[in-house]
């Protein structure tokens, strides 16, 4: 049977890319897997929600979210991977809506999950190929900014990916549920904090080279408070690890009140779910 995929693209006043980059998902997809694309639209100002509205979605099954509360970038996605565990998806994606990481490159990142069964997580990162994410545009401070703060969290860490910052990714589901993802930020350091919960969990991240892309496309991260954030997450996870103190969100589920409190939790998602103007569209 084909595994069900989820592709989610989140987004934030990017009519100027969201169409494009919803044309640019290669087709040939779904003649492996069972291919859903969810936008979400977390209360776009712009006419993001309209261009979207024009993709012709092919064979894929195709719906957007329009949230009517901003719940920002942790937050947004938050919404994506509980509707992947609610939905019964094997595999979630996910996608920029302002096309900074190629939708080109979706079929190498779902191959890492059919090449390796007890892989968690298939990250794209831009500095597994020396020098390519500068010859793509990436700004010298953001390359050294992500450089330092790689080097930093993975002696925190021990451990040894080549970028923790990159947000072109892909989880198995299953493993989704034995974290407490629902528990983290609603900010940009969100992503850390997902990484830290596989590590500590112990489970397999594979990454895979990407190219590097820099355009016309806004970033709203404050780029000092991100840095800040991000070390002082790694760090209460350092002390996590040696049992200092003990933060829920880096435990596993692994008890019958851990899986209450995210049953909890997920009826929020669930409600703004269905509170959110809704848009399907047939094949």
């Amino acid at each position: 049977m084909k595994k069900k995929c989820l592709i989610y693209v989140v987004c934030y006043n990017h009519e100027k890319f969201i169409l494009k980059t919803l044309e640019r998902i290669p087709k040939s997809l779904a003649n492996k897997y069972v291919i859903e694309v969810l936008v979400a639209d977390d209360n776009s100002k712009d006419q993001t929600l309209n261009q979207a509205k024009k993709f012709s979605p092919g064979k894929f099954k195709f719906k957007i979210i329009y949230l009517k509360k901003n719940l920002g970038y942790g937050g947004n996605q938050k919404i994506g991977y509980f509707y992947s565990i609610k939905n019964n998806f094997d595999i979630v994606v996910l996608l920029h809506g302002d096309g900074q990481y190629a939708p080109e490159y979706l079929p190498k990142l779902l191959k890492k999950f059919d090449e390796n069964s007890y892989c968690a997580a298939v990250f794209g990162s831009r500095m597994i190929k020396s020098g390519s994410a500068l010859r793509g545009g990436m700004p010298l401070y953001k390359f050294f900014g992500n450089k330092i703060l790689t080097f930093i969290q993975n002696i925190l860490l021990t451990s040894k990916l080549s970028e923790f910052h990159s947000g072109y990714r892909s989880y198995k589901v299953s493993y989704l549920k034995k974290i407490h993802f629902e528990l983290n930020s609603n900010d940009y350091n969100f992503d850390t904090q997902i990484i830290i919960q596989l590590i500590l969990s112990k489970m397999k991240i594979i990454e895979i080279p990407i190219p590097t892309f820099y355009g016309d496309e806004i970033s709203y991260v404050n780029g000092l408070k991100y840095a800040i954030q991000i070390v002082f997450e790694s760090l209460k996870a350092k002390l996590h690890k040696i049992n200092i103190i003990n933060d829920k969100k880096f435990n596993q589920v692994e008890n019958k009140k851990q899986k209450i409190l995210k049953k909890k939790i997920y009826s929020n998602f669930n409600k703004m779910i269905n509170t959110s103007k809704k848009y399907s569209y047939k094949k």
